[in-house]
């Protein structure tokens, strides 16, 4: 064969076969570890607590499509049965499945150090045999078809093209996403009794998390409601709805039912107020290791605007009158009937009013005044008052940074950038940490992060800083100290009236007249008054101490 020949075919096999988008963060690693949250969500939070992410392990697999670390009668093998499927998205599959299939074997290694590990898994390729490789292939095509195709279809062009799209990063993707398009039509093909269906493809169990007035405002036929809302209101009760929806699933399946389906789907309203709950949902059944999770992209906003003008003969209970999407055209469309001239009138000097205020808020910080709450109990209505020259507690400061207050929580949360944990965390044990002598108080409390993982920690105040301890869960009394926060760089407190015990410090500096919120630490505390209490008033203290 020709050289040339040889090398157009290495360059479509590169271009065709080999992802692109293969830096550290590139969305190629991150699609592998959401395959394996979705398959095997217990393996895939070993490795993440030991912080051993797929391209540790798995970058030569894909730039060699395995040529790097198997044989050559493997490779050649694997290659041909690869090359007939058609799809570059196979060696996800691929790789996925090697790591599965070494699932006992490092789970056993717990106790190794954590380049032992990723060695052992970067190595798995060289103990494929010929003779396996039917096998190996064949169970990839069984993952491949138990597993939802529209995350692919959306991430091909941005994966095997090179073309970042920051709009399909997933690296914050709180589990596998299913497009509105591929939950319809996997509802569809169940109904129509016309379209052959695999029996070992993918079955919805649609999970609708909504508050109950929302669900109760239009809902699909085949939804499970499971009200978000009660993990935080009533936890026993929430408890019990989730051994339902279980028990609901198990018997649906067994009667084979339209509503039945081994994959459980959750839906949210797609607004991101009330979806940090929905995410917070999702993340307590990853993290007891529940299989095929995922969640709808956009949730019921965007089916919604899927059926567009066919939406009362989809959805059942659909009220326009009620329904978070339909509501806002509905009420102002009966407000022109009853008299648009009065409402224009009313909604222009509401307008201005607000208008008005937003300029006094604006002199307000342009004179340094420093925000706080009189009286910060989350269960009463907040109440915002400014320092001024007159009050006791002090005066008007100069050089000082932040503007603290305490109020109702409206931040989605989700444009803020964390920092990125490190590799490794100090090791504290618990009981001694609090017994040093500049701890004026701690709180027991769970963390929150962005994608709803919940962690048990301890929030510790001492005079001039927030420190956070995180509980190792497979080690008694001890914790990770993961953040370390000066008290001075808390520029609000914010709180939530429907959620009192969630607590939110962000931190930041003046950007001219406003507030750039630079990163946030959100918190679950039962004793969520006492603590927002104890670190306003460290705060107040520093503040007159600078007088």
């Amino acid at each position: 064969m020709p050289r040339s020949v040889t090398y157009n075919l290495f360059e479509a096999i590169k271009d065709t076969y080999v992802p692109q988008s293969l830096r550290t963060d590139g969305n190629a690693f991150h699609i592998l570890r959401l395959l394996l949250l979705y398959h095997d969500p217990e393996l895939c939070s070993f490795l993440d607590t030991k912080r051993i992410t797929p391209e540790k392990y798995c970058l030569t697999w894909f730039q060699s499509l395995f040529a790097a670390t198997s044989s050559l009668e493997v490779v050649i093998n694997m290659w041909d049965y690869y090359f007939q499927q058609s799809d570059p998205f196979f060696v996800f599959f691929l790789s996925l499945i090697m790591v599965i299939n070494a699932r006992d074997q490092i789970i056993s290694m717990k106790e190794e150090e954590k380049e032992k590990i990723i060695t052992t898994l970067a190595n798995m390729p060289c103990g494929l045999e010929a003779d396996d490789v039917s096998d190996f292939c064949t169970l990839a095509q069984y993952y491949a078809l138990k597993t939802p195709v529209s995350f692919r279809n959306e991430l091909m062009q941005n994966i095997y093209s090179g073309k970042n799209d920051d709009s399909l990063l997933v690296s914050q993707a709180l589990c596998l996403p299913v497009s509105v398009q591929e939950l319809v039509d996997n509802t569809v093909c169940r109904n129509d009794q016309t379209v052959p269906v695999n029996a070992d493809a993918v079955r919805f169990f649609l999970v609708d998390c909504r508050p109950i007035e929302h669900y109760n405002a239009g809902h699909l036929p085949t939804a499970f409601h499971l009200d978000c809302n009660l993990m935080l209101q009533e936890p026993g009760a929430f408890a019990t709805a989730v051994q339902g929806l279980l028990s609901a699933q198990r018997q649906a399946l067994a009667h084979k039912s339209n509503a039945g389906g081994e994959h459980l789907c959750f839906l949210g309203s797609g607004r991101n107020e009330e979806d940090q709950y929905t995410h917070m949902v999702v993340a307590s059944f990853l993290q007891k290791h529940t299989q095929y999770v995922s969640l709808v992209t956009g949730g019921y906003a965007a089916l919604h605007d899927y059926f567009a003008d066919n939406i009362d003969a989809v959805l059942q209970d659909h009220d326009p009158k009620n329904c978070v999407v339909c509501a806002p055209a509905y009420h102002s469309k009966l407000r022109q009937q009853n008299g648009g001239g009065k409402a224009q009138s009313q909604s222009s000097d509401l307008f201005g009013k607000i208008s008005a205020a937003m300029k006094s808020k604006s002199a307000e910080v342009k004179g340094r005044l420093i925000d706080y709450i009189v009286n910060p109990n989350p269960s009463t209505p907040v109440q915002e008052r400014h320092v001024s020259s007159t009050d006791k507690i002090g005066k008007r400061y100069r050089d000082v940074a932040p503007v603290f207050s305490i109020d109702d929580d409206q931040d989605s949360g989700g444009t803020v950038q964390h920092v990125t944990d490190s590799d490794e965390q100090e090791l504290v044990q618990i009981q001694q940490y609090l017994r040093k002598p500049e701890v004026i108080e701690h709180f027991p409390c769970q963390e929150v992060k962005l994608n709803g993982f919940m962690y048990k920690s301890h929030l510790i105040v001492t005079r001039t800083e927030l420190i956070v301890l995180r509980e190792v869960p497979d080690a008694k009394g001890a914790a990770e100290l993961i953040v370390k926060r000066p008290l001075s760089a808390i520029v609000k407190i914010t709180a939530r009236k429907r959620h009192p015990e969630l607590i939110t410090f962000k931190y930041g500096v003046p950007d001219g007249e406003n507030l750039k919120i630079s990163d946030m630490d959100r918190f679950l505390i039962p004793n969520a008054e006492r603590a927002t209490k104890v670190v306003s008033d460290q705060i107040l203290i520093q503040l007159k101490a600078k007088e």
